[in-house]
């Protein structure tokens, strides 16, 4: 095995054999790989790719370079993962759903990546939580409580870490390859046996057309099945936030809402989600019909909330989360409407711009440094479609003083255009099986 040769061949469009792949994945771990080294293999799998059979064997390398988690529980280990979009906090629901389903969610995320939010940073906005836990802590609560949303450890894929870090200031993340390895490596070392993602494409998503998104959902699709774990992709709009609220602590005010019975408080939130978690129990032998009305039924009786109440006691948080939320979430100093310039119809939004604007009020980071503060953002987002008159609320804008919020007034403005009503398309645009 020689690094040298690996990244010959690749250069040469030619894929190493899997063997070499996954010694190449652990040489990034070990450090057997250098740094220039690991930046050549970037480079040329950005230019020239892998094949299927490339892909899955770089993926399970970067997967066993670390701890892969073994589980022995009653009942169906699930996941799902996200591309990224604002208002996306479908994670903090599903997975107490699930758990309130018979099913067990160890849940390994991350934080906030451009004009997206993180799932961590979310959970973060709670007084007390803490999430980086050891790997006891992590099997523990899996199994008492049935979901536990988490950081990864340093020893989950620590190959990932590294090339990550080196494909960032590489110019090499756009590589659907390389995002396939990162994405699953760090899923698929949590021992699952079920995993859904969903894809997103628009405005606010990473993918801005569908058929970018399709092409890395059948990539991710059939390499995490090649690698072993039985996988399927939604590919979802996100032309407009999948929240009506934008920024950590506002987010999981709307997950609260949702997980308290409030369907209204999110209708496109809220179909996801349903979605999700079905599609995940019918592919562990559930019927549609039967799995259907027992996410409906974990929402509606209170039952997702006990367990989203009982992870958020675990990992530190107060313990009267599911009766008392509104006191503990971190509220802003500056609270005001951001108003329509004009009449009409909301006919498009910048989803990017939106989530920058809330990154500019300290929401999200500039530079990996940055502390994030949880009480800022927008709530009360219009929808695409909505008829507004001048003077109308678009959203309402949280800010932590007065001159970040009129800069991020403007900026609002600027991301949502109004004209015309047009007809918009389904929030689930096609799956990947």
């Amino acid at each position: 095995m020689d690094a040298r040769a690996i990244i010959a061949a690749v250069r040469r469009k030619q894929t190493p054999d899997p063997e070499a792949l996954v010694w190449f994945a652990q040489g990034l771990a070990t450090g057997a790989v250098s740094d220039a080294q690991a930046g050549a293999f970037a480079m040329a799998v950005v230019l020239n790719g892998l094949s299927d059979e490339g892909r899955v064997a770089l993926t399970r390398g970067m997967r066993d370079s670390g701890d892969v988690l073994e589980w022995d529980l009653p009942g169906p280990v699930l996941d799902k993962h996200s591309t990224g979009g604002v208002g996306d906090c479908v994670s903090l629901i599903l997975a107490p759903v699930l758990a309130a389903c018979g099913a067990y969610v160890p849940m390994i995320s991350g934080r906030g990546l451009g004009h997206t939010g993180g799932t961590l940073d979310k959970l973060e906005a709670i007084p007390g939580v803490n999430i980086d836990v050891s790997e006891r802590r992590l099997r523990l609560i899996t199994r008492e409580v049935g979901c536990a949303i988490v950081g990864a450890t340093g020893r989950i894929a620590p190959a990932d870490k590294r090339l990550y870090a080196i494909r960032d200031v590489t110019a090499t993340v756009e590589s659907i390859d390389l995002i396939t390895a990162s994405i699953l490596s760090k899923k698929l070392a949590a021992g699952l046996e079920g995993l859904i993602l969903d894809v997103k494409c628009g405005s606010g998503a990473f993918m801005k057309t569908v058929e970018d998104a399709r092409a890395l959902a059948q990539s991710l699709v059939s390499t995490a099945n090649g690698a072993g774990c039985q996988t399927m992709a939604l590919i979802t709009d996100m032309s407009e936030p999948l929240a009506p609220a934008l920024g950590n602590g506002l987010e999981v005010a709307v997950c609260m809402e949702l997980l308290s019975g409030n369907i209204k408080a999110a209708p496109r939130l809220h179909e996801l989600t349903v979605a999700l978690s079905v599609n995940l129990l019918v592919m562990h032998g559930a019927q549609p019909e039967d799995a259907a009305e027992k996410v409906r039924t974990a929402l509606a009786s209170g039952a997702a909330m006990e367990r989203f109440a009982d992870m958020i006691t675990a990992l530190g948080g107060p313990p009267d989360m599911a009766v008392d939320w509104r006191t503990h979430l971190p509220k802003a100093p500056v609270v005001g409407e951001v108003t329509a310039p004009t009449s009409g119809h909301v006919h498009a939004m910048d989803g990017e711009a939106l989530g920058l604007a809330v990154v500019a009020l300290g929401g999200g980071r500039k530079v990996e440094t940055d502390r994030v503060n949880p009480a800022v953002g927008l709530s009360e987002v219009v929808g695409l479609g909505t008829q507004v008159e001048r003077g109308d609320p678009l959203c309402v804008l949280h800010a932590a003083d007065e001159e970040t919020a009129m800069e991020a007034a403007v900026a609002v403005r600027q991301a949502i255009s109004i004209g015309e009503a047009g007809a918009h398309g389904p929030l689930i645009v096609d799956g990947i099986t």
